[in-house]
């Protein structure tokens, strides 16, 4: 239902709508207060989203400072879908059983878009902010009502560069299998990638007729294109998209997770790894947390506890299966010098922790932010999507970590079957090697303590990020202004 924001106001009304994954959700009511605390006498924001993730919506904007800023939730309804279990809406916290239904759902307009055109007709926004992986529909919703739309980007300008790069060239369809490609036209250092590390949409492009490409590539230059980040950490990439033509304006406004809460003190309801990191020696820990899209199989999960064990490097490790367990005696031989979550824990209060010293991580978008603006080196494992291309901005661009598994050790894919379980003696010989005193981590954590006060400055007043958001809504308000003016013309 939509909230009391449909009355008449003053206000600029912004309608966002994210994707149905909490990496989607949380980003997009991230963008979605900043928008309102920013100018909070001018914009008034409506998080649209089904009735099962409202909650995550409305946790998030609990967790942020109290303030002026005018954020409500609307929901629409989730479709009714032949064996998925209702209040089943969210693929962070879907079972296997379910995912593959859910995705096809989410992702299929004839079933999602008449409940969200529903919405944004009963709300009429005066600007749309639409999730661009998933929901690209909404602008052409958007067009036909004649209400501005900028489509949201969850993933960097690198990764976003490189793939459509890869895509226009055409290159990835006659690439022999086992072989690599190298993307074109890319700003230094020239990145390669085995093409089993490329995400489905290159591997397997959907087909469109001439008809069809034409109506998408002009719906998306009609559109601005909003990315959770910070100009000066992908500068020439950055310049580069803006050169390529593909959007109308890239607004640039991360990271869009800070300022970061204060992490929570010692006593009653403090969670027990903060308390666990407290006795543990500075950057001593490794933590690792593989996000909310990745699944391990049970042999992975076996192979990395071993190979933690077998390091003696101090660990958090944050486990999703809640079902699985351990190798026969291993807490008893690891004892207090790892802790396991199992399923969630407070990841940016563990990086910003000083025991911290390195992030065993995906390479997931949300993450690689969060660790550079906590000032912590990483270790990389990418697993899905766009993750591997992350990965050598990472270690190729950004030299704040090293690849966990050695390149030629085994074989890795963005497809689940074909990726080989990396062995724990890989992973014990990886991560001794990275924390040892004067290893591979002190260096990187020199160069990411240099990022992490850029990414605060620009989200800061005046700060690269703080002056996108404010021409965002400077455009949006020059776009009402423009339609109103035709409408009593």
């Amino acid at each position: 239902m939509a909230p009391a924001a449909t009355k008449q106001s003053k206000k600029l009304r912004i309608l966002v709508m994210p994707f149905f994954a909490t990496s989607h959700i949380l980003p997009l009511t991230d963008l979605s207060f900043h928008l309102a605390a920013v100018r909070p006498d001018d914009v008034e924001v409506i998080v649209a989203t089904t009735p099962a993730n409202a909650h995550i919506v409305q946790s998030a904007l609990a967790r942020r400072e109290p303030s002026h800023a005018s954020v409500e939730v609307a929901t629409y309804a989730f479709p009714v879908v032949d064996g998925l279990p209702r209040g089943v809406e969210n693929m962070s916290t879907v079972k296997a059983e379910d995912s593959t239904r859910l995705e096809m759902a989410a992702t299929n307009e004839a079933l999602m878009r008449p409940a969200q055109e529903s919405l944004i007709r009963e709300i009429s926004p005066d600007a749309i902010v639409s999730d661009l992986h998933f929901f690209g529909w909404n602008a052409g919703i958007a067009f036909e009502l004649g209400i501005p739309c900028v489509l949201f980007n969850v993933v960097g300008i690198f990764p976003t560069l490189a793939t459509w790069r890869l895509a226009l060239s055409g290159n990835v369809k006659d690439t022999p299998p086992g072989s690599s490609v190298t993307v074109p036209q890319f700003p230094a250092p020239e990145i390669s990638l085995p093409v089993t590390e490329l995400s489905e949409f290159l591997r397997n492009p959907p087909v469109f007729d001439d008809e069809t490409g034409a109506q998408y590539m002009m719906l998306l230059k009609s559109c601005g294109f909003i990315s959770n980040t910070f100009f000066d950490l992908e500068r020439e990439y950055c310049e580069s998209y803006d050169d390529s033509g593909y959007t109308k304006r890239t607004y640039c406004v991360g990271p869009l997770a800070l300022p970061m809460p204060p992490p929570a003190r010692a006593g009653s309801g403090r969670p027990a790894c903060l308390d666990w990191l407290d006795t543990m020696p500075t950057h001593s820990v490794v933590y690792l947390c593989f996000g909310s899209l990745t699944n391990f199989s049970e042999a992975q999960l076996d192979e990395l506890a071993l190979g933690l064990e077998a390091s003696e490097v101090p660990f958090l490790w944050v486990v999703r299966v809640k079902t699985w367990e351990p190798p026969v005696g291993w807490k008893e031989r690891v004892g207090n010098r790892g802790m396991v979550v199992m399923g969630w824990a407070p990841q940016t209060d563990i990086l910003q922790h000083l025991s911290v010293g390195a992030f065993v991580s995906q390479c997931g978008w949300n993450s690689v932010l969060e660790t550079i603006a906590a000032g912590v080196p990483v270790l990389t494992w990418p697993m899905v999507f766009e993750q591997f291309v992350t990965e050598r901005f990472v270690t190729h661009v950004l030299r704040i970590g090293e690849r966990l598994w050695p390149e030629g050790a085994g074989r890795r894919s963005t497809r689940s079957a074909e990726h080989d379980v990396v062995p724990g003696k890989a992973i014990a010989q990886s991560v001794a090697k990275f924390m040892e005193k004067g290893g591979a981590a002190e260096a990187a954590r020199r160069r990411v303590m240099e990022l992490s006060p850029k990414a605060h400055a620009a989200m800061a007043e005046g700060g690269t990020s703080n002056r996108d958001l404010h021409q965002l809504i400077d455009d949006f308000i020059g776009a009402r202004a423009s339609a109103a003016g035709t409408a009593t013309s």
